[in-house]
């Protein structure tokens, strides 16, 4: 009950119709700015995010590059190991 390769070429061949190629390219083109943008932004924003923790560090422990007391606490404590009774 999927959408197989003929019904494919035949809604690719109404679109084509439809909207003409010239129109369709501009729509692709404008899609591809759009999805490029979006991908632009949402790096933009780890950036910042990355920053943020940066500075919120910084302020908490008063050196730029220090680690948070519980990450070392973390990293230098021997595993447990947690058993339910």
């Amino acid at each position: 009950m999927g959408i197989g390769m003929r019904e494919l070429l035949i809604i690719l061949v109404v679109v084509l119709v439809v909207f003409g190629t010239k129109k369709l390219r501009t729509i692709g083109s404008d899609l591809g700015g759009a999805v490029k943008g979006f991908k632009k932004a949402m790096g933009d924003g780890e950036a910042e995010g990355t920053e943020t923790a940066k500075q919120i560090q910084q302020s908490v422990t008063g050196e730029p590059d220090a680690e948070f007391p519980e990450t070392k606490a973390a990293k230098t404590a021997p595993p447990t190991k947690d058993h339910a009774a």
